[in-house]
């Protein structure tokens, strides 16, 4: 099969080469998909690079999530149930030794989630990393009390999913974004509340805002200073859930907020939170997302690539990762 090969953790584009290698067999309680559509994530770019949570022996195949259709399984009552049907699928597991860049990938059946008739292979793609994701860290500001949430990197494909659910279940939120386009664009699609980090006002104003609304949760996705900003700003008692570090900078906190304010930091990451859930919440959490698909937790697609064009749809996605995911197809 062709693959798209990871050869470096150095996140140079000459690191990745397309290559012909062996078709993976199925083991015990295991599927193989054959690959419809995987889309590039920040995730993945961490992955590239060595600054994700694991690494796999090289030459790699990346790619985390993707969707297509289950065409053989090894023993076991969930791998032979999802033989002949469509499925999301995940690899972000360091013991998968597959990645969804690829025209077939084996994975186990319960990094699997069989599809409604009504969600497409390009939805299912981008189901498992966002979308879940987002109603997971929504769902935790809920259960906690929360009446408003801050998220950084707003204008992302989660950070609007986050927005719409924030509507659908009544939650305030303040969005940090770090250009003017990007303040119009979520002004224009209907967010009330929009602030850049380059202002000069910045820092005052969402300590303004975050009290005033009592925004006592913060979702983070950028890291580095902008942390120790957005916990300075929260009301007292606040935490902020960091799930990623675009910024590629340390996490930084003001000890004042730590300790006289009562303030926390913590770490969310989706494959973990998925992994504490019950075999009936996941069932009951597909069905959900799936619903979703199309609204709240819908994202847009900008670009399908081939194999042969993956290289450079990566450094594209790079540069600008908030004007739609791009799909590899393989």
């Amino acid at each position: 099969m062709r693959v798209l090969q990871l050869r470096a953790y150095d996140g140079r584009s000459e690191s990745l080469t397309i290559a012909d290698v062996p078709d993976p067999r199925p083991g015990p309680g295991e599927v193989l998909v054959r690959v419809a559509a995987s889309p590039i994530n920040p995730s993945d770019l961490a992955f590239l690079s060595g600054r994700y949570g694991f690494t796999k022996p090289l030459p790699a195949i990346p790619g985390f999530e993707g969707s297509g259709t289950v065409i053989d399984a090894g023993p076991g009552l969930m791998s032979r149930y999802l033989k002949g049907k469509r499925v999301a699928c995940t690899t972000a597991d360091p013991k998968i030794a597959g990645g969804t860049w690829a025209e077939y990938v084996v994975t186990s059946a319960q990094l699997c989630i069989p599809l409604s008739k009504k969600v497409s292979l390009d939805q299912a793609a981008m189901m498992l990393v966002n979308p879940i994701s987002a109603w997971a860290m929504v769902d935790e500001a809920r259960r906690a009390g929360d009446r408003a949430i801050v998220q950084t990197a707003a204008a992302s494909a989660l950070g609007r999913m986050v927005i719409r659910l924030g509507k659908r279940f009544n939650l305030r939120v303040i969005n940090v974004v770090r250009r003017p386009e990007q303040v119009e664009l979520l002004k224009h699609e209907g967010s009330e509340h929009v602030l850049n980090s380059a202002d000069p006002n910045f820092d005052a104003e969402l300590k303004t805002l975050a009290r005033q609304l009592g925004a006592t949760i913060a979702l983070d996705a950028v890291a580095g200073e902008l942390t120790a900003r957005v916990l300075r700003a929260q009301p007292k008692k606040s935490r902020v859930l960091v799930y990623g570090a675009l910024s590629m900078a340390a996490v930084q906190a003001d000890p004042s907020s730590l300790v006289f304010e009562e303030k926390r930091v913590e770490g969310f990451w989706v494959s973990a939170w998925l992994a504490r859930q019950t075999f009936l919440s996941k069932l009951r959490l597909a069905r959900r997302i799936q619903s979703l698909l199309a609204t709240d937790l819908k994202s847009e697609v900008r670009a399908k690539v081939p194999l042969e064009k993956a290289v450079d749809a990566i450094q594209e996605y790079a540069k600008d990762m908030t004007a739609g995911k791009i799909l590899i197809t393989p």
